[in-house]
This record gives structure tokens, sequence and C-alpha cells, in this order.
């Protein structure tokens, strides 16, 4: 199986906040994560790691097969380090709660880079229409291990990412991509 493309190489990343999309998949595409159990042990780790500061979350949704996630890290930890902390963090949890043996996940993940507000507003309608276009759903508002239902606290995206009121076409609520 091939490692997926990665675009987000140290050298090409000022020290600052950088965001991005964040995609890995369970091994064999098996789906391990469609359990209630399961999807809220990945809850849990993305949110201690959050606690923890090691990155800003912004949006996120949890598939039977694999999930994304849209975060935010600073100049102190990379985005192979936040990755593998959510990854690395869910297995061995599973493996001690539920008895998943490696590999649970597929080799690498894949990022993209966030710079503008338009582009993150598609990444965020993406990662909450995923379980729609999957037919888990109807509507994005109902699948309860995303942060499109509403329930969970996320952080606001960076200062350079926020919607300005300049962008947006006369008569849009502020905030709406």
């Amino acid at each position: 199986m091939a490692i997926p493309s990665r675009h987000a190489g140290l050298s090409a990343i000022p020290p600052t906040l950088r965001a991005f999309f964040v995609t890995s998949s369970i091994a064999g595409k098996r789906n391990l994560l469609q359990s209630e159990r399961s999807a809220s042990l990945f809850i849990d780790v993305l949110y201690h790691y959050r606690s923890e500061r090691k990155y800003f979350l912004h949006s996120f949704v949890v598939m039977p097969d694999h999930f994304h996630l849209l975060i935010t890290v600073g100049h102190e930890i990379t985005i192979e380090r936040a990755a593998q902390f959510i990854k690395g963090g869910f297995a061995f949890r599973a493996g001690k709660q539920f008895g998943f043996r490696p590999p649970v996940w597929q080799r690498g993940f894949s990022e993209v880079r966030i710079y503008d507000p338009e582009h993150l507003g598609r990444v965020q309608e993406y990662i909450a229409q995923n379980p729609v276009k999957r037919r888990l759903v109807l509507s994005a508002t109902e699948y309860a291990y995303s942060s499109a239902c509403g329930r969970f606290e996320l952080d606001e995206v960076p200062q350079g990412l926020k919607p300005s009121s300049f962008l947006l076409p006369v008569g849009t609520p502020e905030g709406v991509p």
C-alpha cells in the first residue's frame, strides 16, 4: 500500500501557526471506527491532546474506516508529531481497552496546508458533509462523530484564516464561507 502524499516539509513551513487538513485511514480500510466505543475513544484521544495544547482543533469527522481533521499546530510541534500523537494514542488505548492488534493505521497520513479563508471554508464543508456523502446520515448535524453535530467544543481558527467581512458578498452573515 502506498504512503499518502505529504506537502509540508520543515523547510517550507514558516515558524508561525499553521493550519492543516489531515486524513488517515485504518489499515486495510477496515471499519474499526464504526462502533460507538471506538469512535468515542478516538474523539477522547483527539481531545486529550487538544487539552495538552499539542494543536488547536477546528473541525473533525470520524468515519468507520478513516478520519478527517482541521487542526492548527504552532512552531513548537510539527504536523507529523501531532498526527503521531493522535494515531499512536488511539492505537495504544484501543489495544489496551479493546484488544486491537497492530497495525491499526495505514502507514503515514495526508495533509494539506490551509492558506486562506476560502480554502478553510471548503475543507470545513467537506469534513461536515463526509458522512452525508457516504449515506450514513441525511444531514451533517445528525452524525454523532463529527464536529458538525454541534456537541463539541472547537478552537477558533488563526487570525489570518478568519473570513473578513470585506471578502463576503453583501447580505452574507459574518463567518459563513
